[in-house]
């Protein structure tokens, strides 16, 4: 497959919407942090990455003593960070020039524009530069993604940073640099687990581009990527096991309030509740005759309408037989990704809509590179409602 040929005026009309796209998320930010009094670029109060970084620097995995305001896992006596490390090596890098105060508001802030700007790119050759940079800001601020870049706190930057790294992953396969692009879906498993899943829609993305080569020739194109990514998840269980003595133990088990739940963090039988919450709940709870958005979350679908959009398109899609392998494998893939996170037992505690499901918003984006179809009026109005809606949702809930 030949490479566009970008002449200066394309490359101008980029950078110019770049430009634009870079300003208006962050007049949105503004807007948000005056809406919800956070600070635009200073320091989380939830700032757990940053004191694991701070123990790195001293040659610890443990933080040697309780933070009670913050989720920690307890372990044979000592506190350990319950979540997955990638997060903490970009703040360890940068405790060198602001020590422990790294300004991580600031920080999920850029993680959020440079998965947007990915995103941008990957899509302007099939959906034009105005509608690429429409469905990039979207992805970014149409649904519950809008929330979790008003604020650096420990579980918000997982989340930026799983999407960041997801949507430069995308952008690579489809521009044909698998192994880059396969070296950083690893990084954003190291943020996300659950994103193992994204894993063989970047071959494919890539393989598209691949048609005119053999089976073979793909197969060998792929191995260091492969290998590369294998190496990062023997990382993490190294560290699990320097830790915890358990390659796939990130801490979560060791958490107070999964270790007190009869089922724990992850099972089945937490699957109904939330199909019944998450799924198909409404946004609004009455309480002593007064209606009120609800602080611990309600439909994906309604908190999040790109989702809905993805499904409508496959629908339609299956109905006029315009299906391919990319839409199928990435709507097979978004629903089994979905119904893990759906074993979870709070899907994301107090939120605006759901939080967990950000996660998958990076599908909608995969499934418009095999798509060139314009898009639809309902579409555009369901998104610009989404983000009416989330900045009341956040500046309701998030104060």
């Amino acid at each position: 497959m030949k490479r566009p040929v970008i002449t200066r005026r394309k490359a101008r009309q980029a950078l110019l919407t770049a430009l634009l796209l870079t300003a208006m998320s962050v007049a949105l930010w503004v807007v948000l942090s005056l809406l919800t009094d956070t600070s635009f670029a200073g320091c989380s109060n939830y700032s757990t990455y940053t004191l694991q970084a701070l123990a790195w620097r001293d040659g610890r995995v443990s933080l040697g003593q309780d933070y009670p305001w913050l989720e920690l896992a307890v372990y044979q006596g000592d506190w350990y960070v319950s979540f997955p490390p990638v997060p903490t090596v970009p703040v360890y890098l940068l405790t060198f020039p602001f020590g422990s105060q790294v300004p991580d508001n600031l920080l999920v802030k850029l993680y959020a524009l440079i998965g947007m700007l990915a995103l941008y790119v990957t899509l302007r050759p099939v959906q034009g530069n105005g509608r690429s940079a429409f469905i990039a800001l979207m992805c970014g601020f149409c649904g519950s993604a809008m929330a979790l870049a008003t604020q650096g706190a420990v579980w918000y930057q997982a989340q930026v940073l799983a999407f960041c790294l997801i949507c430069c992953a995308i952008c690579l396969a489809v521009r044909g640099r698998i192994t880059l692009s396969l070296f950083l879906y690893a990084l954003s498993v190291g943020c996300r687990p659950f994103h193992v899943a994204y894993g063989p829609l970047l071959m494919l993305l890539w393989w598209r581009r691949q048609r005119e080569h053999s089976l073979r020739a793909a197969a060998h194109g792929l191995w260091k990527g492969i290998a590369l990514g294998l190496l990062v998840a023997a990382s993490y269980a190294a560290y699990n096991i320097v830790r915890f003595g358990n390659p796939f133990e990130f801490g979560t088990s060791y958490l107070p309030e999964f270790m007190r739940s009869e089922h724990g963090e992850f099972s089945l039988a937490h699957l109904a509740k939330n199909i019944r919450n998450f799924v198909l709940g409404g946004p609004f709870e009455e309480k002593q005759g007064v209606w009120s958005l609800k602080r611990f979350g309600f439909s994906l679908f309604l908190a999040n309408p790109l989702l809905l959009c993805l499904l409508a398109r496959f629908l339609l899609d299956v109905v006029r037989r315009r299906l391919n392998a990319v839409k199928a494998l990435c709507t097979a893939l978004f629903v089994a990704q979905m119904f893990l996170l759906l074993l979870h037992r709070t899907f994301g505690g107090l939120q605006f809509g759901a939080r967990y499901a950000v996660d998958l918003v990076p599908y909608y984006a995969a499934y418009l590179c095999a798509d060139d179809r314009a898009l639809t009026r309902w579409e555009i109005v369901l998104m610009l409602a989404g983000v009416a809606f989330a900045l009341y949702g956040v500046s309701t809930v998030h104060i």
